[in-house]
């Protein structure tokens, strides 16, 4: 197994990243790239690894989904009662990665993260699909559960409380914003050159440097 893992290669042959052609601004950068993994239709570009810590220092990490670029940052949801929603209150310092294999890209993201307003959470919550909202009511999330049967249980009485109705926005759930201060593009390349942009939050504006691969 470990000789195999050794043998796995991938060659990236793809288009410079320069910095005479970057936007000087990070976000307006990463809604260009987005948009191009759109077009190239990577599987679920808005998926992100968001990595938090809690006070001890202890690191975890999730995938989760991008919901918004607004306001100069990252919104995605969640329960603010589970594992990233603890953590983020005890420390607000997190990370976002994206991988976008299909294109050889990869994107990291580190800033500090708010809870949105309330409004907005119920907004989106109220877009969503009839099922997701419930699951969402029901779920004790990262709380340690007998088996599915409880959950499925969970959800079969919340069907029949809700009789028909719209399931209102739980309190402990909604939306976190992430103002970032560093973000950083990696673009695959030929004999694992890779070009690396990182921009770094000075002020009001944003500094870019090319890190070595």
């Amino acid at each position: 197994m470990t000789k195999n893992l050794q043998n796995l290669r991938k060659e990236y042959l793809y288009q410079p990243l320069m910095e005479q052609e970057v936007n000087p601004d990070a976000i307006l950068q990463f809604q260009s790239w987005f948009e191009e993994a759109l077009n190239s239709k990577v599987d679920e570009p808005n998926a992100m690894v968001l990595s938090t810590a809690g006070l001890s220092g202890g690191v975890s990490a999730r995938a989760v989904l991008l919901k918004g670029i607004e306001r100069g940052g990252f919104i995605f949801f969640t329960h603010y009662g589970s594992r990233k929603g603890v953590e983020l209150a005890a420390n607000p310092d997190a990370a976002l990665t994206f991988l976008w294999k299909e294109i050889g890209r990869q994107v990291r993201v580190e800033g500090r993260v708010r809870r949105i307003s309330r409004k907005e959470s119920i907004a989106y919550f109220q877009s969503r699909p009839l099922e997701s909202r419930i699951s969402a009511l029901i779920s004790p999330q990262s709380s340690v559960i007998p088996d599915r049967s409880f959950l499925e249980a969970l959800r079969e009485g919340a069907v029949l409380d809700i009789n028909g109705q719209e399931p209102d926005c739980p309190v402990d759930w909604g939306g976190y914003i992430l103002k970032p201060v560093l973000v950083e593009f990696w673009q695959g390349r030929e004999f694992r050159l890779h070009d690396r942009i990182v921009y770094r939050r000075v002020g009001k504006h944003w500094v870019t440097e090319r890190l070595a691969p």
